[in-house]
Parts: C-alpha cells; structure tokens; sequence
C-alpha cells in the first residue's frame, strides 16, 4: 500500500512506512536513510524530514508554512530564509539537483515547493537490499587483434546477460558506460564510486592452442576484496553458454537465485549454432563504429549469422537495425533498406516475442520507416517493460513521443537512459535533440556539449550542438560546430544541408547556393535526401521549390520528414495548407 500522510489537526503523521525510489536514489523511511546506487548519502535531520515530506506529498504543492509546521510546529517562530531555505538547499546538494532546471525539487515562486521527479514506491516486506553491478571490458590478453572483437562483444552479451538476473534487484551499469574503463588502472574503489557500483566483474581472455581461457573476478568495491574468482576453458564452440554459467555463478555469489523463469530468459538469448554467435559478436563490433563501411560490415555478419541459425533472434533484430539507420547515419536510400529491416524486425519477433532488442528493433522501425507511431510507442514500451535497464528503448520511446509533441512524457524517459548509461555520448545527443524540438534550445545546447565531452569525434553530437546554437542566434559559433559534423561524418548531407540553411538566413545567399548546387551535383553520383535540398530552400525562402523537394521526399521515404510536426525551422510553413496536407499524407498531422 502507498504511504501517505493524514492530517491530524495539529501535524502530518505517518501512515505507513515505504520505500521510494526516483533517479539514482532510494528513500528508506524506515531505516532514515537517503541511498544513491545503493550508497548513503548523508544528509541531516531536517532536510531529511523534508525530503520525505516532498516524496510522500509528490506532485503535489508543499508551502513553506506546511514544512515550518511539520519541523518546528506552529508555535515556533523560524525565519524562512534560513530555515525553510536552507533545509531545500541541503536537499537539492543531496539530490545533485538544480534550482534552475530542477529533476527532483522544482520551485513554486511565492507559495512553496513541489517534488516533480517520477517515483517507484517499493514494497519494503517483499524486497531485499539491491545490488549495482559494472562489467569491466574484457582484457584481451596477448593482443591478438583477432580477438578484440570477442573481448568487446563478450563484454556486451555479458552485462545484458546479468541484467536479466533480478532487474528488481540487480542493477547492471549500462554497456556504454563501462567502455571508458578500457584498459584503465583506476582502482576498484574509485571505479565503484564514479558508477555508484557494489561489485566489479573483471575479465581477461587468451586464446591458447586453438582453446580460448577466460578468466573472471567479482570484486567487492568498497573494501576492493575479491570474492569469487573463476577461468573457463573452452573450444570456440563452448563459446555459447558461457554468459549463462556466468550469470549463474555470479547470481549466487551476490546470493541471488536464478528462477527458471530467468534461466529460460538467458537460455533464449543464444543460438542454436556456436558459429552463428561468433558472427553475432563480430556484426555488433562493425555496427557499433556507425560509419557507412562498418554498417555494410556489420549487415554482412548478421546475414551470415541468421544464415547459419535462422531462429536467432538477437541477429535478426542487429540485422534489422542495421539496416534502419542507414539512411540516418548513410545517407542510403530508405526505399533500398525499408524492405529489408522489415523482413528481419518481424523475423526477430517471430523467433523470440519476448526478447527486448527484437521489440526495439520492430519499434525502432516502425518509427523510422513505418511511420506508424502507435505501433513504435507499443513495441519500444514492451521492450523496456522486457528490460528495464535497456536504455535504448528508453532513448527511443522519448524521441518518438517528443516527435508526437508529448514534450512532457518524452524529457523523463531521457533522463531516465541517461540514468542507465551515463557515459554514453549518443544518450546526450539525442536529450538534445529532444529538447531541441521541445523548443529549450539552451538545453539542448547543455546536453549536446556533454555528448562532445564524452566524444569528441561524434559528429551527432557537433550537429546538435549547431542547430541549437543557431535557435539561440550563435550563428558563427553554429557554423563552426557544422564544420565538425561534416569532417567526423564523412559529409552527412544532415550537416552540408544545415549550413546551407544557416547561411541563406544569415543573407549570406551566394554562398547559400554553393552549398545548394554541390548538394545537386552529389545527387548524380548517389541518393541525397531531398529534404537535405528542401531545407536550403527554406533558408532562402523560396516556397515552391521547398514543396517541390518535401512532394519527392515522401515519394522517396525521406526519413528526415519526421522531424517537420515539431522542428522549430519548419515554423514559417506550418500556416500553408500544402504543408498541412504533407503532414497529414504522412500520417504525423495525428
């Protein structure tokens, strides 16, 4: 039962003691205590009170008088501002939270304060302690280059093999946030604290006589003991249980139990064919670069994989993701593609409905090349539920429903895959993006600049930081940024066509037209996106050739069209019946 509180005519008791969670953070009333991955975070009497207050009283309006009356009673008199303030102050310092863009304490100017974060209320009865772990890459041992892709697709199969241990109660750190700990001599201690993990798994791999070993250490982080130690010795072909013994092994370690229905979960995860897993891992390696030749790499091992073992799902759903960004991070052709990531999104479902990558990959197509948002909002919803700490279809769900204009359901989801992977450069570059279409350019300015300090390279990153920029009138400083998306994404037409944009608003029009006519003269050589041609247009203002372009960018299945209900350069438009009448041909104007 939710615990609340009853007004007694004199204070607010307590009805019933809970646990709550929100964020990183877990609320325990009844031990008094504030834990952040499972950590205390100290906090004094009275902010705690009024923490507890504002979780039990969330969403709700909290006055100042109310907390006065709950802390020191009404007969005592308190100055706000070193009282009431203060004990806020403390509480947000806890949290990490911000006065101006608050995620858990938002403030009500002149009448108190509301708590705005979502919250999980847990079961105390049915529930033990929780456990965060973090999976070190894999060390190859030896340096064998041939091995490298084993090592890191190992490392990845392993962390969403433990995540289905007890996601109620074993926390996983997410995949990409683990990768910057490549190589690292940081120690277990300072590892854990960074990634607010209990346990590190540590693991080295060596190929010997045509055998590969693993070796596996579970280390405690606060004391940097370790508990358990194990090596495997296995033919290429054992290759294939592993995660599952390991899982296993380190479930009761932690003194967690596997139930069957858990077992099962891990068991469908594999294939029927060891070598089919080998080409699974080497397809996700290729396809995690996100470059044109390393995605053709990638189709190329998933086809193979799905060759050998056609019920394997988790081939099928990389196959069919493989293919539906293409035409994002590619510039390929979506007529080319749509076919294909179709087959094998439904190919992946078949074979495994209750796998969360394949219902992200069926969501993650629907949305993309389908156009049928109620369909992508049902199957990237069934992959979170299937996996809570899958931060893709997290990521996913949010740009899609900011796309529909549901600003205020997509920025949680955001932050929740940030929560889960905070480390990971595309998480901050899609917050932007979704911010961005929330009209909040300064934050998506924020969350863009985080995405290059945690990547310098990634070009998504440099290109969300322009748009964003140009929004806020920081017109050189948006070119700039543009001259990096192009350089690290190979000339995305994404990139050429904004600056095109940027210049014919700037008045800049000769220049404008350069960029316009080297657009054209690539579309000879291969696929441009018109909408790409049809966003420099828009720039210079010239109308008919705008809704020329959109006419053929729908008859090419541009995906770049979902982006008009909701992008702000598309504002002059949205008064013109012919855009209104595109809107609803694709099936956004819903």
């Amino acid at each position: 039962m939710e615990s609340g509180w009853k007004d007694s005519g004199e204070f607010l008791e307590r009805q019933v003691v809970e646990r709550f969670r929100f964020g990183d953070f877990e609320l325990d009333v009844e031990r008094y205590e504030l834990r952040r991955h499972g950590r205390p975070v100290r906090l004094e009497r009275q902010p705690m009170d009024v923490l507890i207050m504002l979780v039990e009283r969330r969403t709700q309006l909290v006055s100042r008088t109310d907390i006065v009356d709950r802390l020191w009673g009404k007969d005592v008199f308190v100055d706000v501002d070193t009282g009431v303030h203060t004990a806020i102050r403390k509480v947000r310092q806890a949290l990490r939270d911000s006065r101006e863009q608050p995620v858990f304490v938002e403030t009500v100017s002149g009448k108190g304060y509301r708590f705005i974060a979502s919250v999980q209320v847990v079961s105390t009865a049915a529930e033990g302690d929780r456990v965060t772990l973090a999976v070190l890459p894999f060390e190859n041992l030896g340096g064998d280059p041939d091995r490298e892709y084993l090592a890191d697709g190992l490392t990845e199969e392993t962390i969403a093999s433990l995540g289905q241990v007890d996601p109620d109660r074993v926390s996983v750190v997410g995949r990409t946030s683990v990768r910057s700990y490549k190589g690292t001599t940081t120690s277990a201690a300072a590892i854990g604290d960074e990634l607010g993990a209990d346990y590190l798994v540590e693991s080295s791999i060596r190929s010997e006589s045509g055998r590969v070993r693993i070796t596996v250490k579970l280390i405690r982080t606060r004391d940097q003991v370790q508990v358990w130690s194990e090596s495997y010795d296995r033919e290429p072909a054992g290759m294939l249980r592993f995660q599952q013994e390991l899982s296993s092994a380190i479930a009761e370690q932690i003194r967690f139990r596997l139930s069957p229905d858990r077992l099962n979960a891990l068991a469908r995860r594999q294939p029927r064919d060891a070598e089919a897993y080998d080409l699974y891992l080497r397809g996700w390696n290729f396809a995690n670069q996100r470059t044109p030749p390393t995605t053709e790499k990638a189709i190329e091992y998933f086809t193979r994989a799905t060759t050998l073992d056609p019920t394997y799902a988790l081939a099928w759903s990389g196959l069919s993701l493989a293919y539906s960004t293409r035409p994002i991070n590619s510039d390929a052709p979506p007529l080319d593609v749509w076919p294909r990531a179709r087959e094998a999104a439904l190919q992946a479902v078949r074979a495994d409905p209750n796998l969360a990558e394949a219902q992200y990959a069926l969501g993650y197509l629907n949305w993309l090349l389908d156009w049928d948002w109620s369909g992508a909002e049902a199957a990237l919803r069934r992959a979170a539920d299937l996996d809570p700490r899958y931060a893709p279809a997290r990521w996913t769900l949010g740009h899609a429903l900011s796309q529909m204009g549901r600003h205020s359901e997509a920025s949680p989801l955001m932050r929740r895959a940030r929560e889960l992977d905070p480390l990971f450069a595309m998480t901050y570059a899609l917050s932007s993006q979704v911010a961005f279409q929330a009209r909040d350019a300064a934050a998506a300015l924020d969350h863009a600049s985080q995405a290059i300090v945690l990547d310098q390279d990634f070009w998504i990153g440099h290109m969300m930081r322009a748009q964003a920029l140009e929004q806020l009138g920081e017109h050189d400083l948006a070119l700039d940024a543009l001259t990096m998306a192009a350089r690290f994404s190979n000339e995305n037409s994404k990139a050429i066509s904004l600056r095109g944009y940027i210049l014919a608003k700037l008045g800049r029009t000769a220049e404008a037209r350069r960029v316009l006519a080297a657009l054209e003269t690539r579309s000879h050589e291969r696929y441009v996106p018109p909408f790409a041609l049809a966003l420099v247009h828009a720039g210079l203002g010239e109308h008919d050739a705008v809704f020329a372009l959109l006419d053929k960018a729908f008859d090419a299945r541009d995906v770049h069209l979902i982006y008009l209900p909701v992008d702000p350069k598309w504002d002059r438009y949205r008064g013109d019946a012919r855009f209104d009448r595109l809107l609803s041909r694709c099936g956004f104007s819903r």
